[in-house]
């Protein structure tokens, strides 16, 4: 067996311990009743995160957590690994991977946890690749745990950041290639609905011929430099299309964050302070279908790369007082 082998967790023995939340039998752990009882508690993100603080060692507590503001924190980036020890690494415990499990699936809807999973299988082997680090202290409820690899950025925060959704920005992909075959190929399919529903000269106002970086999702607040077509100058039924478009772009997480995510959007103005860009760069098969996007107002910036594949940034926060 190679050395890869020996530090990491197969496939199948993550799945089996990871796969309690879901009624799948746990082998045997260390106290793995008190284990099941206090799963069945956590309702919510923060219990999970709390349970997981609580179960770390010294060494992990050194390696994994960070003081709040610490720049990993707010780093995005659609590659990378926030700490060092993978989830599959022997440097976690098979009780510490089932909570991880647990914050997934407390973090997204059922749909949202099965993309992700999947996405993560297909793109590095699984999610025992991935990295977790907490910054603050989960005991006093001023916390954020993050989870980074390759197309993720996941967050669970405790109320450190009330103004932001999801606690900062997050990133999610696919890395396959194949438009039809990539996961998120339905979002490219219904935001072009709203380009398919304006009228010539809206299509005219709507179309960009190059995007900025992907990275450059920072909230600019009502005095930001914005393309494409403003929300509000569309039609009732084009705004209703576009305000569809949004919560379905969001129903792969938790109510808690979308509730975060409307909120913080309203505090920015609303539907109606967002514009909406298409980018001609990235057409791919040249058929009109823009697979680059992006949704931006004072307090929302979603911005979808579909080409060669899906690389998405999202940061939604209610923008700073002048």
């Amino acid at each position: 067996m190679n050395q890869k082998s020996d530090d990491r967790l197969n496939r199948r023995g993550f799945i089996r311990t990871a796969g309690a939340a879901a009624g799948i039998v746990l082998p045997a752990l260390t106290d793995v009743d008190r284990l099941r009882a206090a799963m069945a508690e956590a309702n919510s993100a923060t219990s999970a995160v709390q349970e997981f603080y609580a179960s770390l060692t010294d060494r992990q507590l050194l390696t994994l957590c960070f003081p709040v503001g610490d720049p990993r924190q707010q780093r995005i980036h659609a590659n990378w690994n926030i700490t060092e020890p993978r989830i599959g690494d022997e440097f976690y415990s098979d009780e510490q991977r089932v909570l991880i499990n647990q914050i997934l699936r407390n973090i997204t809807n059922e749909d949202g946890y099965e993309r992700f999973t999947r996405q993560m299988d297909d793109d590095i082997g699984g999610v025992e690749e991935f990295s977790v680090a907490i910054f603050g202290d989960p005991d006093n409820g001023r916390f954020q745990w993050e989870m980074t690899g390759r197309h993720l950025t996941l967050r669970a925060d405790g109320a450190y950041h009330d103004k932001a959704a999801f606690g900062g920005p997050i990133v999610y992909g696919h890395g396959e290639a194949d438009p039809s075959a990539n996961m998120y190929y339905r979002h490219t399919k219904q935001v072009n609905e709203v380009f398919k529903a304006l009228d010539p000269a809206q299509m005219q106002q709507a179309l960009i011929p190059r995007a900025p970086r992907e990275t450059a999702v920072r909230i600019q607040g009502s005095v930001g430099d914005f393309t494409g077509i403003r929300v509000a100058a569309m039609s009732s039924d084009q705004q209703q299309l576009v305000e569809e478009t949004i919560k379905y772009l969001l129903s792969p997480f938790r109510a808690e964050d979308v509730g975060e995510a409307m909120e913080a959007m309203k505090a920015g103005g609303g539907f109606d302070s967002l514009r909406m860009s298409f980018y001609q760069q990235g057409d791919i098969d040249d058929d009109r279908v823009w697979d680059m996007w992006r949704i931006e107002g004072p307090s929302f910036v979603w911005h979808f790369r579909g080409s060669p594949h899906v690389h998405a940034y999202i940061n939604i926060a209610a923008p700073a007082k002048p």
